[in-house]
Parts: C-alpha cells; structure tokens; sequence
C-alpha cells in the first residue's frame, strides 16, 4: 500500500496569517496568539507533552476548544508557538555585550542554553521536529552562528564546530532535565538520590567492580553538591569545545 504524502509537510505557522477562519462561533475577546501561546509554555511546564492538548489548553485559557482554531489550524502550530516562545528566554542580543571575546559569549549563551533545556523539559523532544524558523530561534541561531564565526574558522568548518556546541549543549541539558525529573518523582533531594543510587550500585556484582575503577576519577572531581558537579562537568566539557576551535582556528 503507497503512503500519501502528508498534506502539512514542511509547512510551518509562520507562513500562515495570524488569525484563521476555522473557528466556531464568535471570535472570543482578549484572546489572541501571545495569550494563547504562553497559556500553552505553561501547560508544557505543567503537563509535559504526553499531558498536552487542545482541551485542556481551552480550559486553561477559559474558552471553548474550537474557538483555538480561530488562531491555530492544528495542535503543531501550538507545539511550534511554545517552541519558539521559550527560545525567546535566551536573549541572544547578550552575545554583543562590549568588551567580552567570543569565547567568554559563546560560553554564556550555551549555559544559557542548558538551562533552556532543564527548566522545559519537553523542549528536547520538540527542538528539531520543526523547520524552527520563528524569530527567537533564528535569533538565537544567528547569534551563535556570529559568535563562532569570530573564532576565525576556514568557511567550511563554521557549520561543524556550532553543531559540536549545539549538540553536546542539547545533550548534556536533555539528560539532566530527565535525571532531574526523575528524582523529582522520587521524593527524595538530588544529593540524597545520588547516594542511594551509588548505594545500590556497590551491591550490584560486575557493575560495582565498573564503577570502582572510576571512583578515583569521581574523587577528583570533588564531592560537593550534585548541581555543582553538573555545572563543573558541563563547564569543563564547553571549554574543551571552546579549546579545540581556537586551535583549528590558528591552523587554519
């Protein structure tokens, strides 16, 4: 049987007019897509995406699901508004502040990044799933893009080393927004977490032995708080990053 080609495919909201016509009834008052959008980061927040729908985003907001459609044509375009909302909280125009070199910008924005990541956590899941072509996200790509090309890079290693940023920033940020949520489910505070985790580890034949030849690695990197040896973790890691695309640059 031949798959049709789905109709909506590499459409995006952002090519189509802000109010519809698929509406039933009145168009209600006060309602508009800015309300509506974050009415939907909050549910997202909430809910998460499993939790998400047009229903409960209507009651949230005190209307009638149908009259959603006045705004929206589709459950996606909301999903692609909260998108693009959220990466609003990163204020690329940071990445210009006077008298800071590309590193030291690059470093704060994809730190700023990461913690997108762990206060939403259902972005992950979305980011990628759409054209994100909305204006906090071209804003944010644009400053990154501006950022690494300072680094002095040949044309052809530009797109290479963002997505190295990007993508260790996506994944280190994913992972600890579901290790972070994972314990939040267990009642318990991280470091409490951690050391019942480390508990139960020792007891397991075979993995205790993995983990005992890395426990002196582990030692190193002190035993403070589970926040702070997220954030050392993460800080080193980026400047490696940051390291090897100063010294490509200078290869040239």
């Amino acid at each position: 049987m031949t798959k049709q080609a789905d109709p909506s495919a590499g459409t995006s909201l952002w090519s189509k007019s802000e109010v519809r016509r698929g509406g039933r009834g009145e168009r209600p008052s006060g309602l508009d897509r800015q309300r509506i959008t974050a009415a939907s980061v909050r549910l997202l927040d909430d809910r998460g995406l499993a939790g998400f729908s047009m229903r409960r985003l209507a009651a949230a907001l005190d209307v009638t699901a149908m009259s959603l459609y006045w705004y929206v044509d589709t459950k996606d375009d909301l999903l692609e508004l909260a998108l693009d909302a959220v990466y609003g909280e990163l204020e690329p125009t940071e990445a210009d502040r006077a008298g800071e070199d590309w590193p030291e910008q690059l470093r704060r924005l994809a730190t700023a990044y990461r913690g997108l990541l762990v206060r939403h956590p259902w972005l992950p899941a979305l980011a990628g799933r759409y054209l994100n072509i909305g204006p906090n996200s071209l804003a944010f790509s644009r400053a990154i893009q501006q950022l690494v090309r300072r680094a002095g890079l040949p044309p052809h290693g530009v797109t290479g080393a963002i997505a190295a940023v990007l993508q260790f920033v996506h994944g280190y940020g994913t992972i600890e927004s579901r290790f972070l949520t994972r314990i939040a489910d267990t009642g318990l505070s991280p470091e409490e977490y951690f050391q019942r985790t480390m508990s139960l580890v020792d007891e397991v034949p075979g993995t205790a032995e993995v983990i005992g030849e890395s426990k002196d690695i582990m030692a190193a990197r002190g035993s403070d708080t589970v926040a702070e040896m997220l954030d050392r973790d993460f800080t080193f890691a980026l400047d490696l990053l940051i390291a090897g695309i100063e010294a490509l640059a200078v290869r040239g």
